[in-house]
């Protein structure tokens, strides 16, 4: 099974996520969504299966910093555009194993899905 993980660098939650796939034996390809940015198609995926709200990050400080006019009246376009010209404010780990996509890091979800329980 393929598996990429996409996130950024510098987040404590990739960090646990990256010493559980490690520690577990999970091969992965990691996409710094930041510095390679995302794909317009990639995302309009993500949002067609796991919905926009899902996704956007609206908890942390890139999206907090956002002008009001910018946070108001949130749809899946709009929020697919503030994602495209701020990958920080991409929920991570976005985690995609096959056909299956988990947002964020639980240890108990990685070991569902990868049968390491």
């Amino acid at each position: 099974m393929s598996v990429q993980l996409y996130g950024i660098r510098n987040c404590d939650t990739m960090k646990k996520a990256w010493t559980w796939l490690d520690a577990h034996g999970v091969a992965y390809d990691f996409h710094d969504y930041k510095k390679e940015g995302v794909a317009r198609e990639t995302l309009e995926d993500w949002v067609d299966r796991l919905g926009w709200e899902t996704l956007l990050n609206r908890a942390g400080t890139t999206f907090r910093k956002l002008p009001e006019a910018d946070r108001a009246e949130l749809d899946a376009e709009k929020a697919i555009a503030l994602m495209l010209a701020q990958p920080s404010m991409i929920k991570r780990p976005v985690l995609k194993a096959g056909e299956q996509i988990q947002v964020g890091f639980r240890p108990d979800a990685y070991a569902a899905l990868f049968g390491k329980g």
